[in-house]
């Protein structure tokens, strides 16, 4: 069949190529060169270039060199994003989007180390002040291969402080040996501490005991397709030739190739957390995901953004803290700028089956039109949402997302995104965005994980709207990677194809990435020990003073006593919005957090408060090792009072 190069493209057939000549993990990258003359971004010649580069790809097969399977080389999907491409710049030229330029520059050394550390919750370490908290306590919870990451950071920091002349901390202040990486010292303490300094040592986990308090796996846990290993630091782990089994992903499959395995102390996914402890998650993150992209070889490369002068009112091209701040003015707890949420919900009630919706744009006269007057009555309440279409809809989403004064994926971690295309198989690609999604500020990932669910929905409605989930991701993905302000150029744009599979694998595992790591759990319950005792340590000298006055022999035996008679493995658990608002319950190998709340509201269902209708009630552990969790329902209570004996047990509201 021949098919002529008319400038534009049409698609007669789609050329099959037989597995033999394809690798089985590849992604297709159009290669783009600038007219010399011409501006890359308003030559109508460009965009033939790239209509006819499709054309010609269908007939040739390119060069791969990626991670995307070949049966997501769809043409249609590749003349999506060029499509949408070609609109965002369209409408940028046409004056529909106002923002300032941002700029972005590659941070030098010092600068990235700097960053780094203090991000890392380890500023401390360079300063001197060993004793102030995060950065002990975390220090002490670190692996081996965790701690030569920080040691490394922390020694070029110190290099390039030299070079300017500061006052910095020598390394090896810090580190018991001089430039190599900490090693086993099997007399110094117990036999798996690793010796630092005479004030920090961390315990190396040999065969990863550090996380196996929260990584007790359920006899049913199923083996089928391939299981994610929670348990484990994805960097112990990297290099190991059974962590790096090749699983393709198919185009648009309905089912997940990858799953979590169960635990005994449940998922925990990021809502379960208290904002501390969340925060902690975040230092863990920077120096696993640091961690990781060593152990593959990549370069973490991170941006830094020159601070301009943006909008603090209005509704598009406002920073995503500034529009929180205003909304929870008016709604309390808000966690998704308003406006964002409005859009998505007028799309989910009626447009999720409209044809080619996100694919169609809307017309650009409406949509400046629309934005114009959303930004005058949307707080008033005085917008008419019926009017609005829905390719119209569509339109102002997006551009809410593109004139983002700072990207939603950041700019410090949008270079290390794009890096997840470069890694395979797909199973590290997947441990590699988990640990980006941990690491995010909580506005951005708030406001992606309602993106993702509105882009799953439109996928699910593929039957109505044509719309399946290699077409979402590359319409999605030129919003997602393509900065505001700055013009794409072929670079760019080539690592915006490429993070289409990126969006892909966001869309569909965002369930997983949003889930927190068994391992990253446990690293937060040893920092809260750590500094536990270490406040207990230091109020015991004045207390003993007190009990050298006050004490009394015959009141501590009988303390001793009552304490001794309280059966081992019963728990207390308060409801404070219950009729009954505290119950005794004996816990066994088979009690579960599920079992706990049937039996409040069976011994609540004919107290004088049965007839209210309250809000669904959740089991939450609360101090003790962990800020707070709101437990899975699947979670065994024997397990984890086991693990965190001190804690409280509360019924209540989940809070949002």
């Amino acid at each position: 069949m021949e098919i002529k190069d008319s400038g534009r493209v049409i698609l007669t057939a789609y050329h099959s190529y037989t597995p033999s000549r394809i690798p089985m993990e590849q992604s297709f990258v159009p290669q783009l060169s600038p007219t010399p003359g011409h501006s890359p971004l308003n030559s109508k010649a460009r965009y033939q270039r790239m209509d006819r580069m499709i054309s010609q790809d269908l007939l040739h097969p390119p060069s791969f060199s990626r991670s995307v399977s070949q049966e997501s080389l769809d043409s249609t999907s590749m003349a999506d994003y060029w499509s949408e491409v070609k609109s965002i710049e369209e409408s940028a030229e046409n004056g529909q989007e106002e923002h300032a330029v941002l700029e972005v520059k590659s941070a030098d050394e010092g600068e990235m180390e700097e960053a780094w550390i203090q991000e890392a919750g380890l500023s401390t370490l360079v300063s001197g002040s060993l004793g102030e908290e995060p950065a002990e306590a975390l220090f002490s919870t670190l692996t081996r291969t965790q701690a030569a990451v920080v040691k490394k950071r922390i020694d070029n920091y110190t290099q390039t402080q030299r070079k300017k002349k500061h006052s910095v901390r020598d390394v090896r202040d810090i580190f018991a040996v001089g430039d190599s990486p900490p090693v086993f010292c099997p007399g110094a303490g117990s036999p798996n501490s690793i010796q630092l300094s005479s004030k920090l040592s961390f315990r190396a986990p040999g065969r990863l005991e550090s996380c196996a308090s929260d990584c007790k796996l359920s006899k049913d846990s199923p083996s089928l397709l391939e299981e994610l290993n929670f348990e484990v630091p994805y960097s112990e782990c990297a290099l190991r030739k059974d962590c790096r089994s090749i699983q393709r992903i198919k185009k648009d499959d309905a089912t997940l190739p990858f799953l979590i395995r169960k635990a005994k102390l449940g998922l925990t996914i990021v809502g379960d957390l208290s904002k501390e402890d969340m925060k902690k998650i975040g230092y863990i993150s920077l120096i696993e995901l640091t961690a990781y992209f060593d152990a593959l070889g990549i370069e973490l490369k991170r941006n830094r953004t020159v601070k301009s002068k943006v909008r603090e009112c209005g509704l598009f091209g406002v920073p995503l803290t500034t529009l929180l701040e205003n909304d929870q003015k008016k709604f309390p707890g808000s966690k998704v700028p308003l406006i964002f949420k409005k859009l998505l919900s007028k799309l989910e009630q009626t447009g999720l089956q409209t044809e080619g919706i996100l694919r169609v744009p809307g017309s650009a006269s409406r949509v400046k039109n629309l934005r114009q007057e959303l930004e005058a009555k949307f707080y008033e309440d005085t917008f008419d949402w019926e009017q609005v279409r829905h390719n119209d809809a569509a339109g102002l989403l997006k551009m809410f997302i593109r004139e983002l004064p700072y990207p939603l994926l950041t700019v410090e971690y949008l270079p290390a995104f794009n890096a997840v295309e470069n890694i395979s198989p797909s199973k590290l690609q997947l441990q590699a965005l988990h640990l980006l999604i941990m690491l995010l500020p909580e506005p951005n990932r708030d406001t992606l994980k309602a993106f993702l669910e509105f882009l799953s929905k439109v996928v699910a409605n593929e039957e109505k709207n044509r719309m399946s989930l290699w077409n979402v991701s590359m319409i999605a993905a030129p919003n997602l990677f393509m900065c505001k302000g700055k013009t794409a150029n072929p670079q760019e744009m080539q690592g915006a194809a490429g993070a289409a599979h990126v969006v892909r694998l966001l869309v569909k595992y965002q369930d997983i990435l949003w889930t927190v790591p068994y391992f990253m759990i446990s690293h937060v319950r040893k920092m809260n020990e750590a500094a536990m005792n270490k406040k207990h340590q230091a109020s015991d000298k004045s207390k003993k003073k007190l009990l050298r006055t006050f004490w009394n022999p015959e009141r501590e035996k009988t303390e001793r006593s009552e304490l001794c008679d309280v059966p081992r493995g019963v728990i207390r658990v308060h409801a404070p919005q219950h009729a009954k608002v505290s119950m005794a319950i004996q816990l066994d190998n088979e009690t579960k957090a599920m079992d706990v709340i049937a039996r409040f509201d069976c011994e609540n269902s004919s107290g004088s408060l049965g007839s209210v209708r309250r809000q669904k009630q959740y089991l939450y552990e609360v101090g003790g090792n962990i800020g707070e969790r709101c437990l899975d329902p699947e979670t065994y209570l024997l397990d984890l009072y086991h693990v965190n004996p001190q804690c409280q047990w509360i019924l209540k509201p989940r809070t949002t």
